[in-house]
This record gives structure tokens, C-alpha cells and sequence, in this order.
């Protein structure tokens, strides 16, 4: 489109602007589309929740740096992908860590034994993945022990339960480790008392509202819900089970995300409301214990995700629209809403559509980064460590700072490790299985910059300097771990840029000039 000296003087911004663009665009149709079909999937195949979590959850969360490997192996041939996939695993260990320690806006105690699974099962995945790469080359056997790796993983999730007790020395307790009791079954719906679960699970106590909120005011829902116990309509009591530690850490954190959204904007409204009824917009709506009726709730809900025809209210939300309209349009057009009712039996259409749009905008979104790396001289895993990774990860971090804001920090750290280990046994395995197993069996895969050994080997050390951070702070996520760890990803980001640019060996050819 443009030549390079072209693109030196100013056509690289936008590349730049597409590049951000198609982070938006796969934001969007990973959390809309991709995810929701996912869901039904699990749904209809009669999947635990605990294994779903571990495979179809994980896979839409990290679909783009999948689809970002898959590109690297394939199209472009270079390390883009798996600088991607490196980078993005210690953006998630060390930055969003360090995120939600910052701006938790309170001490969050974790539980060893989740912290300690998810860190030693990826210490074993960074460990064989060093193994592999470490003379340039991976071969078919290598890919095939990585995605039998996973497998591994998927079962240690499916008895996750049963081993936590073991070690924990404590029987299964039932339904999320403590009491359901149904207080009330009336024309059909389930009303639910209390679930306790451990302590590290503040949201299942309940306050009413004696303050007003607004949508500005920070509405710390832990604090507000420790009263009286509510009863609790079978979705809410449904989101309140799927968090608890019978589930895996996508789909812990999914739940919780959402629950907490609900809950704020639930006791914003009662705030806000007289004896009962909720004042929005100059009408008065009917509350029913509490909350505004569920359907209603759903279908705007409904509405306002992904539909290009409803402006949302809120200045930044306005400005989000209009920037994303686009977006919203196309994949409103092509892919049908499986979370909608009249949409629901196509999650199968849903599920293939949104993987090729995924594809699509994974493709622009190397393709513009290439270009970009090519014309600023900055290597490929370069811009992959930090560019691309940063961006694909995103939204992992403010899902994972919600939740940690809540007091639920193992949900956040667990999230933070535990999709990396899908990151690289399937991110990398996959593609690098099809490429020496299918597409051209008995070839192999190579590595070209030799540094990125040393960047995963760094990635090892940050892994173990955190654990190891998190057990001298007392199993604390608070501030002062959260310097700590992004202190460490600053280093980590040092050290591999000087060693893609030769500073300290050599390992890397320098760049082929355009003719």
C-alpha cells in the first residue's frame, strides 16, 4: 500500500490506527459472539463446568493470540506468534497482577492451593516448551507431547475438586463446598438462601443499600451485601455456584465479572428507587426483591451489547459506539446472536462465523503489526512481546480487576496463570501439530530468533519470582506485591529487548532491506 519511505514518513500511523482497530474488532466479536457460543456448546454437550472452563472457555478468551500463532506458522513464517503468546504470558502474570494489587483498593488474601496448581502445571509447560525450542526446530512428536500436555491439564481440572480435598484433608461438602437452601418454590422459580463458601468468598454475604449511589460512585459490593441474606432467583444463585472453586479459572472469572456488574447496577437502581420502585429515565418501574424484573433486565442487556441500532447513554460509552459501529454493524449483519432467543438454536453458525471473522481480524492484526516492526527496524518478537501482547490482553485485566476490586483475588492470580497454560500447550501445539503432523507431515517448524529461548527462560524466572513474592507477602495481593511484580515485568521487557537487538550475544540477523 505505501513503500517504506513512504511509511517513515507518516503512512506507519495508519497502520498503527488499523492495527488498534482490529484489537477493538476482535474484542468485540471474541465477547459478543464467540464466547456466547462457546457457552451454549458447553451447554448442549452436557460439559462440567470445571472442563468446559478448560477448554471451550479458555479458547475464547485466547482465541486472538491462537489465531495470532496460527498466522505466524503459517503465512508469515516468522517468531510473531509465539512472541505474542510469550509476551502475552507474562503480561498476564506480572501486569495484571500488578494491576490488581494497585488498584484492588484493599488487601485480598489468596489460597495456596489454587495459586500452586495453576503455577506448577505452567512451570512444566514453560520447562517442556524451553526443552523444544531450545535448538531452533520443533518436530512432530514435540507438538503432539505439548497438546497431550493439555489433555493432562483437562483432567486434572475435571477431578480439581476431589484433589483440592485430598490435600486440603476435607470431605466434599456439596453444592460450592458449603449449604444451599432452598427457602422458597413458588410457580416455578427457585428462590435460594445463602451459599457459604470459603473465606475467600465475600460476595455471598448481603447488605441493603443505606446510601446513594450513582453511576460514578464506586460501589464496593462486597460491603454493601453483608446484612440480611437475600433469596436469590435461580440465575443469580447459578452465578453464585459457578464461582466458587468447583469450576476453572475462566469460568470463575467470567461469572464473577458478570455478577458484580449485575450487582452494582442492582443496588445503584434500589439506591435510587422510593418503597420499591426504581426511578430511571422518568419512569417508575415495578422492583421485584429488589431488583428490576429479569426480563426486562435481559432484554436491554441484550440490546445494548452488540446491536448497532442502540445508542447507548454515557458520553464515553457514546464515544465507544460510534468508534465501534462499524464493528458492530458487520458482525450484527453476518453473525447471528446466539444469546438471543430467537438466534439460539444457530450457536453452531455463531460458533463457525465468529472463528473466521476471529481469523480475519487476527490476520489484519499481524499483518498491520508486521509492517509496523518492518518499518520502525524492531524485530518480530519484539513487537510481539510487547505490541500485540498487550493488546490481546487486555481485557483479561479489566476482568480480572473487577473481580479483584470484590475481594476475589484467587479468581484474578488463578485467571492470570491458568490461561496461559492454554496459551502455550494449545496456542503453540496446535499449529505447530498442523504444520508437521497434517499440512506437511514430517517437516518442521523453525524458531528463528534464537533469543527467544532466553525470553522464555525469563518468563520461567518470573513465574517463580512471583510465586515465590506472593509466599513472602503472606499470600497477600496488596500494593506492595503489585509494585513488586510490575517492577519485574519492566525488567523482563528490558532484558528481552536487549537480547533481540544482539546487546548481550548474538542472536539475530539483521534485517533484509527493501530494494
Amino acid at each position: 500500500m505505501f513503500t517504506n519511505r513512504e511509511r517513515t514518513r507518516g503512512a506507519v500511523l495508519l497502520h498503527i490506527f488499523a492495527a488498534v482497530y482490529m484489537f477493538l474488532a476482535l474484542a468485540i466479536v471474541c465477547d459478543d459472539y464467540f464466547v456466547m457460543s462457546l457457552e451454549k456448546i458447553c451447554e448442549k454437550l452436557h460439559l462440567s463446568e470445571d472442563v468446559a472452563g478448560a477448554t471451550f472457555m479458555a479458547a475464547g478468551s485466547s482465541a486472538p493470540e491462537l489465531f495470532a500463532s496460527i498466522i505466524g506458522v503459517f503465512i508469515t513464517h516468522g517468531d510473531v506468534g509465539v512472541g505474542t503468546i510469550v509476551g502475552s504470558a507474562v503480561f498476564n502474570i506480572l501486569c495484571i497482577i500488578g494491576v490488581c494489587g494497585i488498584f484492588a483498593g484493599q488487601v485480598v488474601f489468596l489460597t495456596k492451593f489454587s495459586v500452586f496448581r495453576d503455577s506448577l502445571y505452567y512451570t512444566l509447560s514453560v520447562v517442556a516448551l524451553i526443552v523444544f525450542i531450545y535448538d531452533g526446530q520443533i518436530i512432530w512428536w514435540e507438538s503432539l507431547v505439548l497438546m497431550l500436555m493439555y489433555v493432562g491439564y483437562i483432567i486434572i481440572m475435571k477431578f480439581n475438586t476431589s484433589i483440592q480435598n485430598y490435600f486440603s484433608g476435607t470431605e466434599d461438602k456439596g453444592v460450592a463446598n458449603g449449604n444451599a437452601v432452598l427457602s422458597e418454590l413458588e410457580d416455578g422459580n427457585a428462590y435460594y438462601e445463602q451459599f457459604w463458601d470459603d473465606p475467600s468468598w465475600p460476595l455471598l454475604s448481603s447488605v441493603k443499600p443505606s446510601k446513594m449511589y450513582t453511576r460514578g460512585s464506586v460501589v464496593m459490593v462486597d460491603e454493601m451485601m453483608n446484612s440480611s441474606p437475600p433469596n436469590y432467583r435461580f440465575p443469580e444463585a447459578g452465578l453464585r455456584v459457578m464461582i466458587t472453586n468447583h469450576f476453572g479459572p475462566k469460568t470463575r472469572l467470567r461469572m464473577a465479572s458478570r455478577l458484580i456488574i449485575n450487582e452494582q447496577q442492582r443496588l445503584m437502581q434500589a439506591s435510587n428507587g422510593v418503597d420499591g420502585t426504581l426511578v430511571a429515565d422518568g419512569k417508575a418501574e415495578t422492583m421485584e426483591n429488589g431488583s428490576v424484573p429479569e426480563d426486562k433486565l435481559t432484554e436491554e442487556e441484550d440490546n445494548e451489547m452488540s446491536s448497532p441500532f442502540t445508542i447507548p447513554g454515557g458520553a464515553m460509552n457514546r464515544v465507544k459506539f460510534i468508534i465501534s459501529w462499524p464493528i458492530l454493524l458487520l458482525l450484527y449483519l453476518t453473525v447471528p446472536n446466539c444469546a438471543k432467543p430467537r438466534w439460539e438454536n444457530f450457536f453452531m453458525l455463531s460458533f463457525f462465523l465468529s472463528t473466521l471473522w476471529i481469523a480475519v481480524f487476527s490476520y489484519f492484526m499481524v499483518w498491520m503489526v508486521t509492517i509496523i516492526g518492518y518499518t520502525l527496524g524492531i524485530p518480530d518478537v519484539i513487537m510481539g512481546i510487547t505490541f500485540l501482547a498487550a493488546g490481546t490482553s487486555v481485557p483479561d485485566c479489566i476482568a480480572s480487576l473487577i473481580v479483584a476490586r470484590q475481594g476475589l483475588g484467587d479468581m484474578a492470580v488463578s485467571n492470570t496463570i491458568g490461561s496461559n497454560v492454554f496459551d502455550i500447550l494449545v496456542g503453540l501445539g496446535v499449529p505447530w501439530g498442523l504444520q508437521t503432523m497434517a499440512v506437511n507431515y514430517g517437516s518442521v517448524v523453525k524458531i528463528n530468533s534464537r533469543g527467544l529461548v532466553y525470553s522464555v527462560v525469563l518468563l520461567l524466572g518470573s513465574v517463580a519470582l512471583t510465586v515465590l513474592g506472593i509466599h513472602v507477602n503472606s499470600w497477600k495481593l496488596d500494593k506492595k506485591l503489585g509494585v513488586y511484580v510490575l517492577l519485574l515485568y519492566t525488567i523482563f521487557l528490558c532484558f528481552s529487548i536487549l537480547i533481540e537487538y544482539n546487546i548481550f550475544t548474538f542472536v539475530n540477523l539483521p534485517m533484509c532491506q527493501e530494494v
